[in-house]
């Protein structure tokens, strides 16, 4: 599972040839620590189609400023560079079809 900072947000998620979901976290959040396992499960079962990234809200405060987070665990997809859908707070269970509805919005658009 890949960390980004704020340093590396633009390069690892905005100039992705992939889409990309981040996981914006923190060590405090349980819900985030429920979601966690589940996120990183997930992140296999997408190889090739989706990348999974994960950033602590903790130590860098410029992107989830920037990207509008508010609560946690809140999760957004990318797709050429922009924010195109977003789960907040997901439910472990409910992750992979809230994904699953993420992905259908952007396969029209892909190119």
């Amino acid at each position: 599972m890949i960390t980004v900072t704020d340093q590396d947000f633009a390069e690892q998620v905005l100039h992705s040839s992939l889409p990309v979901i981040v996981d914006f976290t923190a060590s405090w959040c349980p819900p985030c620590r429920a979601l966690a396992p589940v996120f990183e499960k997930l992140s296999r079962a997408y190889v090739g189609k989706l990348r999974f990234v994960r950033m602590d809200t903790d130590e860098n405060f410029e992107t989830p400023v920037q990207v509008g987070i508010q609560g946690m665990p809140t999760l957004v997809l990318f797709a050429n560079g922009q924010p195109v859908g977003r789960l907040v707070g997901p439910h472990p269970t409910r992750l992979q079809s809230g994904i699953d509805r993420l992905m259908a919005q952007i396969s029209n658009v892909r190119v």
